[in-house]
């Protein structure tokens, strides 16, 4: 018993060892285009072809879709897409294109690959350099009944017990995209979404209670919308909160810099910090370049920041050095990128 709360004592003394702090970091955008390309066209491809429409009305009784659904939820991802597009300030134009290229698989799959020289075609015709192709978009419906007992006052006064329906669905959103990059001659993109969502109705029979569903389509044209507009912002770059870990023990030095690193005087810290990266003892001087790591992270330095991150698990064998000089890494070669698709 003795030994268990000896180790567990260690183990809670390693952990109160460090602290924790966020800070921004820039990432570059999950999309890659062509910083050359500043005229865009916008293309639907995702209506079925007349040979797949028998099964498309099939699928339609059978999950109870509204007429026009899929083609107005479609029209909505192509509005999101292009607003997403026209508040980016490297393209000078965004085009929609109204003529349909029919696919040929049915309506949850992506279209067939434009040919190299169609995608030329199109350029040179709309005087575009880049296209954005909605390949496919699909709406299906689960449809779940239940019913109840309750009971109802009438005319007279009197309780008497009614069985009441109700209707919940579950639709499901499938959206396909592609993005043909035309100075570069590739793909630039594949993109898919899903995206559910549960709406019900109460009525005195299936029918009735299904007819209480009045949100349905608009809830479709929300999400397709912000399809469109999430897509279309992928082509630029975002930033994210990140989680550092630094040093808190080793003497009165380390107590005194996290006083001030909470007060939010890093630079306070990190003077302390240094001095104690010349501590004979190798452990605190050890933490001391670590932490140094993350002074010069905060002040954006993250060559002087691998230096000394490395350094810490190098000469002091300060573990969490290591990891940290490949986060580190990682972020310069990211910066690389976000350097490059500067306009």
């Amino acid at each position: 018993m003795k030994k268990i709360y000896f180790l567990l004592s260690i183990l809670l003394a390693s952990c109160s060892a460090t602290s924790t702090l966020t800070l921004s970091v820039n990432q570059p955008s999950t999309v890659y285009l062509s910083k050359e390309v500043k005229k865009i066209g916008i293309i639907n491809r995702s209506q079925p072809s007349v040979k797949y429409n028998k099964f498309d009305v099939l699928d339609k009784i059978l999950t109870a879709e509204e007429k026009n659904l899929d083609k107005n939820g479609a029209e909505e991802s192509l509005k999101g897409l292009q607003e997403s597009l026209k508040k980016n300030d490297r393209f000078i134009n965004v085009v929609q294109i109204d003529s349909l290229i029919f696919k040929e698989y049915g309506i949850d799959r992506f279209s067939p690959l434009l040919k190299s020289e169609d995608i030329a075609k199109i350029c040179s015709k709309y005087n575009i350099e880049a296209l954005y192709e909605l390949s496919f978009y699909d709406t299906d419906a689960t449809i779940n009944y239940k019913t109840a007992t309750n009971q109802k006052v009438n005319t007279f006064g009197i309780k008497i017990p009614i069985i009441e329906h109700q209707v919940i669905i579950n639709t499901l959103i499938k959206t396909g995209w592609r993005l043909y990059d035309n100075i570069n001659k590739q793909v630039s993109d594949e993109y898919i979404t899903s995206n559910n969502f549960i709406v019900s109705g109460n009525g005195i029979n299936p029918v009735k209670a299904y007819e209480t569903i009045v949100n349905r389509k608009d809830e479709v044209n929300r999400i397709s919308k912000n399809n469109g507009l999430q897509y279309g912002n992928q082509l630029l770059p975002y930033t994210i909160r990140e989680r550092r870990l630094y040093f808190i023990k080793g003497n009165n030095n380390f107590k005194i810099a996290q006083r001030k690193a909470q007060t939010g005087d890093w630079d306070g810290a990190g003077e302390l910090w240094k001095k104690e990266t010349m501590n004979k003892d190798s452990k605190i001087a050890g933490r001391a370049y670590y932490n140094m790591a993350i002074i010069s992270e905060i002040n954006n330095d993250l060559d002087a920041a691998i230096n000394w991150a490395s350094k810490s698990y190098s000469e002091f064998n300060i573990k969490e050095g290591l990891q940290y000089a490949k986060i580190l890494k990682n972020r310069v070669n990211k910066n690389k990128i976000l350097e490059a698709e500067k306009i």
